[in-house]
């Protein structure tokens, strides 16, 4: 977990995905389906936002190792990124999150192995989604 201050969310949670992953687009569409107080604001990690918070936060802007969850302010990366955003929907999605109890010596090895193989097993988009207007009223300014 870090802290980090961002103008371009002004003050509001977002999620930062690989918008070319399969499988992180699907929990982006998770979310936009499920989060219908609409809470979250997302960006693709290979936007201009997404590129300067991986950077900031050194963490690789090509192979995307996590996704990122930032609520109040605090970053949360891996697998307490899935936990704290599931915490945050509406209805029964919050038992997903007790997963963020796992010692860490448990979560981070069992994060790593879906990461690095989420590409094999998901597959890739060969480009980045293009969200319909409506849609694009969830990102954030340079999130996509």
């Amino acid at each position: 977990m870090t802290t980090l201050a961002t103008d371009a969310a002004d003050g509001q949670d977002f999620i930062v995905f690989d918008g070319e992953c399969v499988l992180c687009s699907g929990f982006f569409r998770l979310m936009v389906a499920r989060d219908k107080a609409q809470r979250f604001k997302f960006a693709t990690a290979q936007s201009p936002l997404g590129q300067r918070l991986y950077s900031h936060l050194g963490l690789p802007t090509r192979d995307f190792e996590t996704n990122l969850v930032v609520t109040d302010g605090v970053v949360h990366h891996r697998l307490d990124a899935f936990a704290t955003a599931m915490r945050k929907l509406p209805g029964f999605w919050w038992v997903l999150s007790i997963c963020r109890f796992l010692p860490r010596i448990i979560k981070d090895p069992l994060y790593y192995v879906i990461a690095r193989n989420r590409y094999a097993v998901f597959g890739r988009s060969p480009t980045c989604m293009i969200p319909d207007k409506t849609l694009q009223a969830r990102f954030l300014p340079e999130g996509f």
